[in-house]
């Protein structure tokens, strides 16, 4: 009835196909590997309620009324000085910082001011589906590229940029999303000798670079301080919660102008209840230690869900052993659908992410997503037990 009146943009770009899975999962018989969700039991309730209580009575309507575009500035500030400690980024300043209703919004922005129709990204291969779908509301050209064990392959790198001449590109280099992998110290040396004489703008998401288990070794971005058409974005829904939607963009001046301009169109500001909450709880206690938490918690869920994989899994189906992150990816023998596989796994109440939506123009590939933050090991265990009894079945 109504498909004469909907725009070309919307008819052409896909829904989220982790959405969809969610409402499927929403029965509380299916255990869900599906979701890259926060464990609840990470988030920082009780001291929360104590920053609510505590900008009620400081700030009175404020944390009520109408704010600026940019964000708060407290809350600014401590990006700024964070980011000056754990990447030694140094000439960063408030300037340099624009909050976002979480990284998705700032995916949007992004597209917003650099895309236009048939202009071509370069993703990874396989890439973050939130991205491809944001980005295809635009009318984005992906060109997806090889991710090997230690980063994008150079090779094929080289050769999209000298024959594609892409205009942006997009990269996950801590704990890539889907794959849970993370790029060497030499490969991101190497990816920026290939692009930093080219004419590309590279943004580089970190939800969740934070999140290293076995040691706080932070390896830099790619071209950090070497480039002034470096785009970097942040959030804060894996180290405190994901409920508030606050992440952040840290750019060039000039590029960060341009985003509030779209960002006043958009929503004129993120929510600035949750800024100021956000900003006092990190201004009163210890992040660091609060991660140091998480992070004991999701390494001990990887570690279930690896031994389980391990015992219940044929031999014929690897996956990915994570060092930090939310997320390991399996692939199935060749020529088995992980579609098919899911259709199968939800019979006995088990879910997962096809690997489907996370590349482009390509459909029942063999591989598959598996999130093991939300769940704890006994579910894990269980779970992982009904998907090896599925994926016999449909080998």
């Amino acid at each position: 009835m109504f498909e004469k009146y909907f725009s070309e943009r919307i008819k052409n770009t896909p829904s989220s196909f982790i959405r969809e899975i969610l409402k499927v999962t929403q029965n509380p018989e299916i255990i869900s590997f599906a979701g890259g969700l926060p464990n609840p039991i990470s988030f920082p309730q009780e001291e929360l309620k104590i920053s609510m209580n505590r900008i009620a009575q400081k700030f009175g309507a404020k944390i009520y009324q109408y704010s600026t575009t940019m964000g708060l500035e407290s809350l600014r500030e401590y990006i700024v000085q964070r980011y000056k400690i754990i990447q030694k980024m140094e000439n960063i300043t408030l300037d340099n910082v624009i909050i976002t209703t979480g990284s998705q919004q700032a995916l949007d922005l992004i597209g917003k001011v650099f895309i236009n129709k048939n202009d071509k990204v370069l993703v990874e291969k396989p890439s973050y589906l939130g991205l491809l779908q944001s980005f295809c509301l635009y009318g984005a050209d992906f060109i997806q590229t090889k991710l090997n064990d230690d980063g994008l392959d150079i090779n094929e790198l080289k050769k999209v940029l000298d024959e594609q001449k892409p205009k942006l590109a997009y990269l996950i280099p801590n704990f890539q999303n889907p794959t849970g992998l993370t790029y060497s110290a030499q490969n991101r040396i190497s990816v920026f000798n290939q692009i930093k004489d080219k004419d590309l703008i590279l943004i580089q998401d970190d939800p969740y670079g934070e999140l290293r288990f076995d040691n706080n070794e932070r390896l830099p971005y790619i071209g950090l301080n070497e480039s002034e058409k470096n785009i970097y974005l942040g959030s804060f829904s894996k180290i405190i919660t994901p409920g508030m939607r606050l992440g952040y963009i840290i750019a060039n001046k000039e590029i960060i102008k341009m985003l509030e301009t779209a960002k006043q169109a958009s929503d004129l500001h993120s929510n600035i209840f949750a800024q100021y909450l956000i900003s006092d709880y990190l201004y009163n206690n210890d992040l660091d230690k609060h991660i140091e938490k998480i992070k004991k918690l999701y390494k001990s869920q990887a570690k279930a869900m690896v031994e389980a994989m391990q015992k219940e899994f044929p031999s014929n189906v690897t996956f990915t052993i994570p060092k930090g992150g939310m997320f390991s990816w399996a692939s199935l023998p060749d020529g088995v659908s992980s579609v098919d596989l899911f259709n199968k796994a939800i019979e006995k109440n088990v879910a997962f992410v096809p690997g489907d939506p996370f590349y482009v123009g390509i459909n029942n590939v063999n591989t598959l997503r598996l999130n093991y933050t939300n769940a704890d090991d006994k579910t894990i265990k269980e779970g992982i037990r009904r998907l090896a009894e599925s994926i016999r079945e449909i080998i």
